[in-house]
């Protein structure tokens, strides 16, 4: 009795760590996805500053911010 119990306790513990490893996978995915985002905007973000730039330089007082 006292093994099965104990099987039972590591069977338990295993699954565990099993769901939180998968868990732990699943959540490094979603993060990288974040990051390459956030990239992503900086990159389009500095795009458009550098677009809009010249534009306020031809306008008299320039564009207000």
């Amino acid at each position: 009795m006292k093994n099965l119990l104990f099987i039972g306790a590591l069977l338990l513990a295993l699954g565990l760590i099993g769901y939180l490893y998968q868990q732990l996978t699943a959540t490094e995915k979603a993060l990288q996805q974040a990051e390459q985002r956030f990239t992503d905007c900086q990159k389009v973000t500095f795009q458009l500053q550098n677009q809009l730039a010249p534009l306020q330089k031809k306008q008299p007082g320039g564009i207000p911010q």
